[in-house]
């Protein structure tokens, strides 16, 4: 009788263990869809916009407001450059290989939010992000795009929010100085949050784990996961559900409408 049991439990045991390795390549280690590595190899063909961000960007934990572009956007060819856990000094490190490399029409930068929660110095993160316009600016003829930071958490008067209005303050005061464009993102998501009571800051990689074995082998949307916690807008606290990921995508879409018709 042993035999069996044991044999049952190895079959649980591999199934899981299968299961878990393949949420983790999914939201962890998979690259992004389209990214610099493959399209900034090719001569384009078409306007090329280049998404450069961190883990809200590469769109594999929480909904892929890139793909969502791309799909609306056909008329250009959208590179995803973001990166898991990328703060503004990972990307600046990686500006020539996968931005400058792809000759972009048009860069929207979405960096900052592992910044926050390293507690990098607001006069560092300001620098970086400064280093990575003045690189983006002077190595292609792109039109730019700074994007404020999503909250963290939905309770916009917790401490790590009022932290991040300072990061904000930095993304769109360096906007005007240098001229580029500005997508109030932070904004958006600020006037739906604004009503009702909403969870705290409180994000754990066993949260984003579970939330992405939701989606992946249950096939859960991301707004059903983030609701089921009591949020409307973030998944674990960080990554965008599909309604953010909506508003993400037309704050992008109707910039570019703008530089088409300018």
């Amino acid at each position: 009788m042993k035999r069996p049991i044991t044999i049952a439990l190895s079959l649980v045991l591999a199934t899981a263990l299968c299961a878990a390795g393949t949420v983790a390549y999914l939201t962890f280690l998979r690259p992004a869809d389209h990214p610099p590595a493959a399209a900034c190899a090719t001569t384009p063909t078409r306007p090329r916009v280049v998404a450069a961000g961190a883990s809200m960007t590469q769109g594999s934990l929480g909904a892929d407001w890139v793909a969502a572009l791309r799909a609306a956007y056909p008329a250009y060819e959208l590179v995803n450059a973001g990166s898991n856990g990328n703060t503004t000094a990972d990307l600046l490190q990686r500006v020539d290989t996968d931005i400058l490399a792809c000759r972009p029409a048009a860069v929207t930068l979405l960096i900052g939010t592992n910044d926050v929660r390293n507690g990098v110095p607001l006069d560092e993160y300001r620098a970086n992000l400064r280093a990575i316009v003045e690189r983006v600016r002077t190595g292609t003829g792109a039109r730019i795009a700074l994007m404020s930071l999503p909250p963290l958490g939905e309770n916009l008067n917790t401490p790590i929010n009022r932290t991040l209005t300072g990061y904000n303050a930095a993304i769109k005061s360096l906007a005007t100085e240098m001229g580029t464009d500005y997508l109030p993102v932070h904004e958006r998501m600020a006037d739906i949050l604004r009503h009702g009571p909403r969870t705290s800051y409180a994000f754990s990689f066993p949260l984003a784990f579970t939330a992405a074995a939701q989606h992946y082998l249950l096939r859960r949307t991301w707004d059903e996961i983030a609701r089921s916690g009591g949020r409307e807008l973030l998944v674990d606290h960080i990554h965008l559900t599909d309604r953010a990921a909506a508003l993400v995508t037309k704050l992008t879409g109707d910039w570019l409408n703008g530089i088409i018709s300018s």
